[in-house]
């Protein structure tokens, strides 16, 4: 892959990988199509560590076919796996995916590949945005974006965690972030920060800015509330605020974290969305679909 259009995106034909010690293959059957995909395409995100042709793909579901040296995976368990795009061992677009042994987890019972594959990055912004926040039962955050894939585990992991949850849905969304589980759904829109002051006078103890509204819905935290970001953004200084912001790959080998993530779906916390399945060679079609807007669920590729 070279950076541009959707349309740069192609099939190529490349060595088989070998796992190396403490590792294993995947047998990819299913790769997320994700928003930072896009990104990667484009070459906003840097080439990294990798070389050309560039794979894009960051969350993957399969089976193990292939284990290096001291591996504690086996032939044909069924997996999933976070890839980091432009690194030694590529993205999640390929047939096949060497990844460590502690970036993987196994797939949720009764949950298919396409399912599967929405959890490793997605799941684990989610989580890693609540640790960030370090909030007790009963307190409040806002989840921008609700209807995304991330607010969408957002949601389902904070109330797993007793919290008090204010979701912003567009008025095609409702019955999608109702159903979700929080405990007020409002409109979305430039005026969220007023809107969230509506139900709580006193501002939200956090806000998980997925849908990026930035300065926009920062009003919407109490005095000492704590802001997280997904795309790196910190605001100005102001009321004690404390910003963060989510960098999901810090959490790679992070299997722990995945498998709660696989426990959370088995125990019906988190509920995994598919918007449609395209055959790998159709990637083009993926991205010009997610860069189009308004998908809910991710589309999937399939090997």
């Amino acid at each position: 892959m070279r950076f541009g259009g959707p349309e740069v995106l192609g099939v190529h034909h490349l060595p088989d990988p070998r796992p190396g010690a403490g590792e294993a293959r995947i047998h990819v059957r299913a790769a997320a199509v994700n928003p930072t995909d896009i990104s990667r395409r484009t070459g906003l995100l840097g080439v990294g560590d990798g070389s050309p042709p560039y794979i894009p793909g960051a969350e993957a579901a399969g089976v193990i076919d292939a284990v290096g040296a001291g591996s504690r995976w086996q032939i044909g368990d069924a997996v999933m796996a976070m890839a980091i795009p432009m690194s030694e061992h590529g993205g999640a677009y390929a047939e096949y995916l060497v990844a460590p042994d502690d970036s993987i987890a196994r797939i949720p019972a009764n949950t298919s590949f396409e399912q599967a594959s929405t959890l490793p990055m997605n799941g684990l912004t989610a989580a890693q945005t609540l640790e960030l926040m370090s909030l007790r039962p009963g307190q409040s955050i806002a989840v921008t974006g609700a209807a995304g894939m991330v607010g969408n585990y957002l949601v389902q992991l904070a109330k797993m965690q007793r919290l008090i949850v204010i979701a912003d849905a567009g008025p095609k969304d409702v019955a999608l972030v109702r159903s979700l589980g929080p405990d007020h759904v409002i409109d979305r829109g430039d005026d969220l920060a007023a809107r969230i002051r509506a139900v709580f006078p006193g501002g939200v103890d956090a806000v998980a800015d997925t849908a990026l509204l930035h300065e926009k819905v920062v009003p919407a935290l109490c005095d000492g509330g704590v802001f997280v970001s997904l795309r790196r953004w910190k605001g100005k200084p102001t009321r004690n605020i404390r910003f963060e912001a989510t960098w999901v790959y810090d959490d790679y080998r992070s299997s722990a974290k995945l498998d709660s993530l696989r426990r959370a779906a088995e125990e019906g916390v988190l509920t995994p969305r598919v918007a449609d399945v395209l055959p790998a060679e159709k990637a083009a079609d993926a991205h010009r679909r997610v860069e189009a807007g308004g998908v809910r669920g991710r589309i999937v590729l399939t090997f």
